[in-house]
């Protein structure tokens, strides 16, 4: 039984705005990639739609009518960024819809693919829907990533699925501090420290024991990565806190930050790696009847045989 009202776990929401200028993205290195971009960008200039595409990109055979642009003006030009890939591409899109406040879409040609959640298909007709303003919109959290320094403050960026600081060198032992909302929680020895919002709990997070977090709650995943200690468990936070990372007492090294998997940053010894979420969010959209337990159980192959259908 379900009652009428409430969002399981997460924040769609059905929206009615039509598109009429599309920018695609992708990693157009990988063949797969490139062969949708072609057909997608042949069936949206056949319905009438502007498609933009990266001047910048080495792309060949692309239907007459696509209009290669900058990078900076791919998405500010667009009323809808359709990103073809994995994951991987879709953080990478998201925080250029992030800069231009634009909503994002994802067509799957990665291996796992929760946020790039739209198969490939010769017709594209889940497309033609959103196109004509059929979908389900979301907004996803952010978070931002700042290292407090004895010279000032240094801006890390945003990240849609972690904050990581780790040791650079592999095979060492890396130690420090954490913090929630300036309260001390412990001392860390191990490889690194994940700061994941909901949306990350299904990434890097994961793989080190963390929980499945649903993308609308308001909360965030502390994990440490491989941690010396059995005993040191990963901890969900309210996502209203602010945690801070700092090295060991002991540790005169250094170690790297990333954000979704690009390196932002670095600590050093007496500074602290601050993240907190951000005011910025993005907008994910989804064909109509998005099931993001759907997704878990399709990626994570839950209840095979008998089980895949509910009851």
């Amino acid at each position: 039984m379900t009652c009428p009202g409430i969002l399981w776990g997460d924040n769609v929401t059905s929206v009615n705005k039509t598109f009429s200028t599309i920018a695609l993205m992708g990693n157009y290195a990988d063949s797969r990639v490139l062969d949708t971009i072609r057909a997608l960008a042949q069936q949206l200039l056949e319905r009438g739609l502007t498609v933009f595409t990266s001047a910048g990109q080495q792309l060949n055979d692309l239907p007459d009518g696509v209009t290669r642009v900058d990078n900076s003006r791919l998405a500010n030009d667009a009323d809808l960024i359709i990103a073809v890939g994995g994951d991987g591409s879709m953080l990478h899109a998201a925080r250029i819809a992030v800069e231009a406040s634009k909503p994002l879409l994802g067509i799957n040609r990665g291996r796992l693919g929760f946020l790039a959640d739209v198969s490939p298909s010769d017709d594209f007709s889940p497309l033609d829907k959103v196109i004509s303003g059929q979908y389900d919109s979301e907004k996803r959290m952010l978070l931002k990533a700042e290292v407090l320094t004895a010279n000032g403050t240094l801006n890390c960026g945003v990240a849609l699925n972690d904050v990581v600081v780790k040791r650079q060198d592999t095979g060492r032992l890396l130690e420090f501090k954490s913090y929630v909302d300036e309260r001390y929680v412990n001392t860390h020895g191990g490889d690194g420290f994940i700061v994941a919002t909901p949306t990350g709990s299904t990434a890097y997070a994961l793989s080190c024991g963390g929980p499945i977090v649903a993308p609308g709650l308001d909360a965030l995943v502390l994990a440490p990565i491989c941690p010396h200690t059995l005993s040191d468990r990963p901890i969900v936070i309210p996502g209203t806190s602010i945690t801070d990372i700092q090295l060991g007492d002991d540790d005169d090294d250094s170690a790297i930050v990333s954000c979704d998997g690009e390196v932002t940053g670095r600590v050093g010894p007496g500074d602290r790696l601050r993240v907190a979420v951000s005011d910025l969010r993005v907008e994910l959209i989804h064909p109509i009847g998005y099931d993001y337990f759907g997704i878990l159980r399709s990626k994570l192959h839950w209840g095979r045989g008998n089980r895949t259908t509910s009851r």
